[in-house]
């Protein structure tokens, strides 16, 4: 594990990306990914709201969404550290600060998370 400087969080040195999951890698499969992962030591999770809003049919927040209902059902929320991005979702482009504000409220309630 490394330790984040200046911080009490200490995070695996391997950061798993999520911009699969929802699309690539159906729900199934995404849990079994973030289990196996969390399962072997790993507690650092990359996303975004925009992804996977490139498929057909999806609107992005789905990778997000799928990390928050895992979290949810293992209630492994305050072990996991999860970093997401905004700015790229064709529905909340750019970094004014209402916009950063408001995605990540968004981003918050996909990932059932207050933090």
């Amino acid at each position: 594990m490394i330790k984040l400087a200046n911080t009490d969080l200490t995070l695996y040195p391997l950061c798993l990306g999520g911009n699969v999951f929802g699309y690539s890698a159906d729900k199934e499969n995404s849990e079994a990914v973030l289990s196996f992962y969390a399962d072997n030591g790993g507690n650092f999770i990359d996303t975004a709201d925009m992804y996977s809003q490139w498929a057909p049919g999806h609107i992005g927040g789905e990778s997000e969404s799928i990390i928050g209902n895992w979290m949810a059902k293992r209630g492994n929320r305050q072990k996991m550290i999860i970093a997401t991005k905004v700015a790229k979702l064709d529905t909340r482009p750019g970094l004014k600060a209402a916009n950063i504000k408001a995605a990540c409220d968004e981003s918050l309630k996909r990932l059932k998370s207050d933090y």
